[in-house]
């Protein structure tokens, strides 16, 4: 009787153990989603409507290996004070200017192997050449026998494939030797260097990265109702903020399907740089022209604009209520009016100086716990 008490009782400190533990995973907090958010704001009359855009070089590629090994060598250059340095960020390099090299005396040896093994495929090939052209007389006279024919023939081409196939080893192993050689496919600035000497690298590994400046792109996004004013080839004025004066370009691309997660469509403006005044990164505008603002309008990012999941042809937003780690997403569903730039006019549901989430909308939920970025 007592052992069956005894039983009970630690079957029961079990199950209340098991269940408390249970509760506990339920009600493990979940941790806040970071996001980022921006103020309604407020758009005042204007004759002009620009969209906001970003530098990028025309041409930019990660140089990479070919033949692997210790890096040997790396170009050097004279710094401002004179000093020699190695080749680094912000270095303007030529084309075909070797920026670094691997250790060659493996691919060197290589070489020469296979060109001993030429000059062998290549005697015997002439021995079997000569042996075949005695055969063939003989063999004509009726002086050899047809075995001894097909014989000759048979050791003249297996010699003449050997030396095919040695020249091809060779052609392979000076390949191999040139590609020690990691030289630069066009006049470019040096925007990046992962190596140094003493290296080890393989085939593939990315020594340099190059960006050629000397034509740059503007690239910039347009919501769908203003695709009408953007056609392949227009002109656009360019200005920038950290350069003074216009920099005039034609749209070369215009991207087929907007991207997901802002729902705006890439174009991007072609613009000459012959004196590199214009940087990658630079953050740049353009007009396009449009409606003008007939009045004061509240607007928000175009990123901030989600379909309302309670109405299926409506648009809502993500309200950012509190502060830092404590604050909370709110669903608000608005009213859109037409697109300004990259900004949206917000006709209904939304107050000035109210903050939306502008990052990770499409993972909320109305009362998701978030952590406010700066």
């Amino acid at each position: 009787m007592r052992d069956s008490q005894t039983l009970l009782r630690i079957t029961a400190a079990v199950l209340t153990l098991g269940m408390s533990a249970c509760e506990s995973a339920r009600t493990a907090p979940v941790p806040p989603t970071p996001v980022r958010t921006a103020l309604v704001e407020s758009l005042t009359n204007s004759n002009t409507v620009k969209y906001s855009a970003t530098i990028e070089p025309y041409a930019q590629v990660d140089l990479a290996f070919k033949s692997g090994g210790y890096v040997d060598h790396i170009l050097q250059v004279k710094d401002a004070s004179g000093r020699t340095r190695n080749v680094d960020q912000g270095d303007w390099v030529k084309q075909g200017t070797v920026l670094a090299l691997v250790h060659q005396q493996d691919y060197q040896d290589k070489l020469q192997q296979a060109k001993a093994q030429l000059q062998r495929a290549q005697a015997e090939f002439d021995k079997s050449k000569l042996s075949f052209d005695r055969t063939s007389v003989l063999y004509s006279a009726q002086s050899a026998t047809k075995p001894d024919y097909d014989s000759a023939k048979a050791s003249l081409d297996s010699n003449a494939a050997a030396v095919d196939s040695a020249k091809a080893q060779i052609s392979e192993a000076q390949v191999a030797l040139d590609y020690c050689s990691l030289r630069t496919p066009f006049d470019g600035w040096i925007v990046k260097r992962n190596v140094d000497v003493g290296s080890l690298v393989n085939p593939a590994t990315t020594g340099f990265t190059l960006a050629d400046t000397r034509s740059v792109r503007a690239v910039f996004g347009v919501p769908d109702v203003a695709m009408g004013q953007v056609k392949l080839g227009q002109r656009l004025a360019t200005t920038t903020d950290a350069v003074p004066g216009v920099f005039n370009g034609r749209v070369t691309t215009i991207s087929p399907a907007a991207d997901p997660k802002s729902r705006v469509y890439s174009v991007e403006v072609a613009i000459d740089n012959a004196r590199g005044e214009l940087k990658s990164g630079m953050i740049a505008s353009l007009n396009l022209g449009g409606s003008p603002v007939t009045a004061n309008l509240k607007v928000v990012p175009l990123e901030a604009v989600v379909r309302d999941p309670r109405q299926t042809e409506a648009f809502a937003v993500m309200i950012a209520d509190g502060n830092g780690d404590a604050a909370h997403a709110r669903l608000r569903s608005v009213e859109l009016g037409d697109a300004y730039g990259n900004k949206i006019a917000i006709l209904k549901g939304l107050d000035i100086n109210e903050r939306v989430i502008t990052s990770g909308v499409n993972m909320l939920k109305d009362g998701d716990a978030v952590r406010l970025l700066p």
